[in-house]
């Protein structure tokens, strides 16, 4: 397969790690009582992010493959509308679904019968290359939001 490599490193780089901390890392520990909190001059907690970058990977994996799906109203739709999880297991099930979802997305850049530079039919000149590098992107800045935010509340190992 001769685009195999290029399959590996949107593997590699929608994991993260390299040049990023990666989804476990920047998570992981994280005491409940700081889910929710925002520290002086942020507008945002980790569990705001948190949600928000689960909900954008979700619509950006469920666009790529499904012709039907309706994305969320711009920008409401992509934000919690509570600053804390409601629950330790709202926590639990927006940490699963993440991962989830972002298994998927590896499982279709990997598939040798995904065509990565492929028009999706029902976008607008978007590819699932386009997607994948999307879906990396904009979780490598919110984690890195995140680690500030967990700096922040003195919640960062050092």
């Amino acid at each position: 397969m001769k685009d195999k490599p290029l399959r590996d490193h949107l593997g590699e780089l929608l994991t993260g790690g390299h040049a990023h901390v990666d989804f476990k890392t920047a998570l992981g520990g994280i005491p409940p009582k700081l889910r929710g909190a925002r520290p002086p001059g942020v507008e945002y907690s980790i569990w705001e992010l948190l949600e928000h970058m689960r909900i954008a990977q979700w619509d950006i994996l469920e666009f790529s493959r499904d012709a039907k799906h309706v994305s969320p109203d711009w920008p409401a739709g992509y934000w919690p509308k509570m600053q804390a999880p409601p629950t330790g297991k709202a926590w639990d099930a927006s940490m699963k679904s993440f991962a989830r979802d972002h298994a998927a997305m590896k499982k279709m850049v990997a598939s040798p019968r995904t065509d990565l530079f492929a028009r999706i039919p029902h976008g607008t000149g978007q590819t699932i290359l386009r997607e994948a590098l999307l879906v990396a992107d904009h979780n490598a800045y919110h984690l890195g939001q995140i680690v500030i935010v967990r700096k922040l509340l003195g919640a960062w190992r050092k």
